[in-house]
């Protein structure tokens, strides 16, 4: 059988872990995304559709990570407080200074959600106003027939 204090370090340092992940991973979608739309040439695109799904790409990353890390963080959190209070009832003794400590430790999973999940957000909001500028450059550089490179 697991041990408890194995099946602590497990959902700390899982859900930590997994949300670090999460972070990286937004951060480096969005620079990369940066990067693509200022090497971007909207002159070389016939169609609007292949323009929309290049510059599209990976954004939704964005969108699922700011939207499900709070939840991962929450899940942290109540495996935490389980992990507490099936300790508590182990050891049949009540300890407010335990309980609160531990119960502080599972908050930070909540904590690190949030801290993933609003720069996720604001990414992903930067990112579409870009998508939708782009969109407009091309609009225009099509309605009046030049192929230059609107200003993005």
């Amino acid at each position: 059988m697991i041990s408890i204090t194995l099946l602590q370090d497990i959902v700390d340092y899982g859900v930590i872990g997994l949300l670090g992940f999460m972070s990286f991973i937004t951060l480096f979608f969005w620079v990369e995304r940066l990067l693509f739309y200022r090497a971007l040439k909207i002159s070389h695109y016939t169609c609007k559709e292949k323009l929309e799904m290049d510059v599209t790409n990976h954004v939704h990353i964005l969108s699922t990570f700011g939207s499900n890390a709070p939840y991962i963080g929450l899940l942290g959190t109540v495996c935490g407080i389980i992990i507490t209070f099936y300790t508590m009832g182990q050891s049949g003794q009540i300890d407010v200074k335990t309980i609160m400590s531990s119960l502080a430790l599972a908050l930070k999973a909540t904590a690190m959600g949030l801290v993933v999940a609003i720069p996720a957000i604001f990414f992903y909001n930067h990112l579409v106003r870009k998508i939708e500028k782009i969109l407009m450059c091309w609009d225009i550089a099509k309605q009046s027939g030049t192929d230059e490179n609107t200003s993005l």
